[in-house]
């Protein structure tokens, strides 16, 4: 084959032979003593000089370089010529025969429409990292050529099949998605065995969550939920993320986590516990913060009480479909030190739906955030039906997909407006408490009537009236006014509320023998299957105990 009949129109060609045709018609203008470096005889005995890269013989060339060459004509695509690391590769090709045939190799690599492609267009294209029959991975080049002087239409058109070995590469790569992969797995089981397994279920509340891992690489975050019953008849609700992707990210969560679980048991205030995190989350790792949202619903206040480290706010949905945003106060965020937080309080009254999220969910990095929380405002308002509906459909108005560049966590709470049989289950009854010898066998009284209107069986009304008394006289000989004795029901439990002005926690204790005093709360406990105390808002405290309903009474 005659090479010199084909050009490859590679950049800079032209431009070299242009530059030897000016250099050879124009005089040197340096002067006639002038000698060009290209024309010194050689002097000495030692070896010539290599020919420069224009001087080589273009397939002198070809066949010496270890990428893969092949150079195909026409439109059936003859093959013109094979270089030597070619025929190494795939064994010895016939020339004149027609490439689909004669280099099946190409046609298993499905390069046969990208060289029409090249033919017809007359630019070059590449495919990276094609897995050839022999095991090993090429990049392919394909590069339009023409015979002669390039205009003999479609006949003298060929193309230079340039094939470069990237099996190393392909290879490193594939064992760093490989090993992306596993850190990804490692870390999305890491956060789902953090997360709760089973959310608790409270009395007053129906709840539902969702936890969705990035789908870029190790892209799983710090993103947590939270539901712990407090007793009494409250619920604490808990949405935090930590900054950071990965393992490192998931195991700070963790461990945020259960100190918010330990925190909680203290039933402190929302600003409190987050106070208490906020230390904590320093001691973990002062470069790692984390952003969280701690509220506590009581039933019988109608609101959450909450607090917020960072954290986005928290949307209420009223059962007329009003969309309220919780406001101020929000603290830094966790681990920064150097804040007191504080509590606010937003509306949570029955038939209300309750929302708190993770920045995945609204965060886009082609808009605003209040935009993104706008947007989420929108589909609450619309939202209907369970709190698992309500979740998936804010989670799939948001756009949000298994390729998603952030781990979103979306907690949703519903406080249901009950009425008719399943309104009888859930019941309300108060009594202010006057100080005076009076108050102890009045407050009996009232909860010996309630309970009985209630129809509870007698044991539980015995029991609930003894566990009133105990709680009324501690909270006389001990507390301040005012006080108040508060009974509830739900379909699982009996819950008995005493509260009065004094911020003094009783502990329960072990009376001597002798001693006047110093069984009430012990008495109590004994009786019944929880009980705790806790500060109020603007200064007191609340004693209760509950007792578990036996199963004909939650029907």
């Amino acid at each position: 084959m005659n090479f010199t009949r084909w050009s490859a129109r590679l950049p800079g060609t032209q431009r070299r032979a242009a530059a030897r045709t000016e250099q050879s018609a124009s005089p040197d203008r340096r002067g006639e003593s002038s000698v060009p470096a290209a024309r010194v005889e050689q002097l000495t005995d030692e070896t010539p000089p290599v020919p420069a890269v224009d001087e080589l013989r273009v397939r002198e060339v070809l066949d010496r370089v270890p990428s893969l060459v092949a150079l195909v004509h026409g439109p059936d695509h003859r093959i013109a010529y094979v270089n030597d690391a070619y025929t190494t590769a795939f064994g010895v090709r016939p020339l004149g025969e027609r490439a689909r045939e004669a280099l099946p190799e190409l046609d298993a690599l499905g390069l046969f429409p990208l060289l029409d492609q090249v033919q017809r267009s007359g630019k070059p294209r590449t495919v990276k990292s094609r897995k050839a029959p022999d095991g090993r991975s090429y990049t392919f080049t394909c590069t339009p050529v023409a015979q002669g002087d390039g205009k003999g239409g479609s006949d003298g058109r060929g193309v230079l099949v340039f094939a470069n070995d990237v099996t190393d590469h392909a290879e490193a790569a594939e064992r760093l998605r490989a090993s992306e992969r596993r850190q990804r797995e490692t870390a999305v089981t890491l956060q789902r065995s953090l997360l709760p397994q089973e959310l608790e279920e409270p009395d007053d509340l129906r709840i539902a969550a969702t936890y969705h891992p990035g789908g870029t690489e190790a892209a799983v975050g710090g993103d947590w939920y939270d539901v712990i019953t407090l007793g009494g008849g409250r619920t604490a609700l808990v949405i935090g993320d930590v900054m950071g992707r990965g393992v490192r990210a998931a195991a700070v969560m963790g461990q945020l986590r259960t100190a918010v679980r330990a925190y909680a048991r203290l039933d402190l205030p929302p600003h409190e516990v987050l106070q208490l995190l906020d230390g904590l989350a320093a001691e973990i790792d002062a470069n790692q913060i984390a952003t969280c949202a701690y509220a506590i619903h009581d039933p019988n206040e109608g609101k959450l009480i909450y607090s917020s480290a960072g954290h986005l706010p928290i949307l209420v949905r009223d059962e007329n479909g009003t969309v309220l945003r919780a406001d101020e106060p929000t603290g830094p965020p966790l681990g920064t030190g150097g804040w007191m937080h504080a509590s606010g309080s937003i509306p949570l009254a029955p038939g209300s739906t309750a929302v708190l999220y993770t920045d995945g969910l609204v965060e886009r990095r082609d808009a605003d955030l209040d935009e993104g929380i706008a947007a989420l405002e929108r589909a609450l308002a619309g939202a209907t039906g369970t709190p698992q509906v309500v979740c998936d459909r804010l989670v799939r108005s948001a756009g949000v997909t298994p390729d998603h560049d952030d781990d979103v966590a979306v907690l949703v709470l519903q406080h249901p407006a009950r009425t008719g049989a399943d309104g009888e289950l859930f019941r309300n009854a108060a009594l202010e408490l006057l100080g005076g010898v009076e108050a102890a066998p009045r407050a009996r009284a009232f909860a010996s009537g309630v309970l009985t209107s209630w129809r509870f069986p007698a044991d539980l009304h015995d029991l609930g009236v003894l566990a009133t008394s105990e709680l009324v006289a501690n909270s006389l000989q001990h507390g301040t006014p005012p006080m108040r004795l508060r009974l509830r029901r739900t379909d699982r439990r009996l819950i008995i509320e005493v509260t009065d002005g004094d911020d003094h926690l009783p502990r329960r204790r072990r009376a001597e023998p002798g001693d006047e005093s110093g069984r009430g709360i012990a008495i109590v406990a004994t009786i019944a299957s929880n009980w705790g105390c806790r500060r109020t808002p603007g200064g007191g405290k609340a004693v209760w105990c509950e007792f578990a309903l036996p199963r004909t009474q939650t029907t």
